[in-house]
């Protein structure tokens, strides 16, 4: 099995990109966000910043320092090491959305998948489900274990963090105490959260220097598993 970052490198060679492009990779990190035709994919848009700051801060990556939003359907998503798609709203792929979706997990993407609503009965649960259901079939999506790698990929975790907005938001005003993901060949590709992550690191960068323990430190564990799994 190839790790991620091979897998960035072998498609970084194929027709998916032009030559200029296949030419050198300058970055090992770049944030994707899925840009898709139903609901509200632009959303925390303060977040990316504030995740590839922790990047930086905590890793030797050589991060793109730019967000990148790239539509689901097209083929330029497959070569990312990471994507992420959110909303509030309905979730109904069309056919090329669909198709690069599967692709993309099958093949060794990753994908976080994170649930703006903290809602697991709101519109985005039900009709996200509904739609892996479709690609993946009815029993793709399992709870993630506490001894899950994914929590001691790079800082360690007992549990995927609470959120703020989990109890004092609009949602179901519960703390969930799981993550739910899909697992291809022993990775994991998709990783779902009613946790509302987003909104929890959506904030203007100088108000990080006020929390207590830095709430970015799990997206750096969700990124560094991406990347090296």
């Amino acid at each position: 099995m190839i790790d991620r970052a091979q897998f960035l490198r072998l498609l970084a060679a194929t027709v998916l990109l032009p030559a200029t492009a296949r030419a050198a990779v300058p970055y090992d990190f770049w944030f994707t966000r899925l840009r898709y035709n139903s609901g509200d994919w632009d959303v925390d848009q303060r977040m990316p910043n504030n995740v590839l700051t922790s990047l930086i801060d905590y890793t030797n990556l050589r991060v793109d320092p730019k967000e990148h939003i790239v539509a689901l359907s097209d083929p330029a998503m497959l070569t990312a090491p990471f994507c992420y798609l959110a909303g509030h709203k309905l979730v109904e792929f069309d056919p090329a959305e669909r198709r690069n979706f599967e692709a993309y997990i099958r093949n060794g993407g990753f994908v976080m998948v994170d649930d703006c609503n903290h809602d697991i009965d709101g519109l985005f649960a039900k009709s996200f489900e509904a739609e892996i259901s479709k690609i993946f079939g009815p029993a793709a999506l399992k709870k993630l274990p506490p001894t899950h790698a994914i929590y001691r990929s790079f800082f360690k975790f007992d549990a995927p963090p609470a959120t703020g907005f989990e109890l004092n938001g609009w949602g179901d005003d519960l703390v969930h105490d799981y993550l739910k993901g899909i697992t291809i060949d022993g990775r994991l590709g998709l990783l779902y959260s009613n946790k509302d992550y987003g909104c929890e690191w959506d904030y203007d960068w100088k108000n990080k220097r006020f929390l207590a323990e830095d709430n970015t430190k799990f997206a750096v564990n969700i990124i560094m598993y991406a990347l090296n799994t």
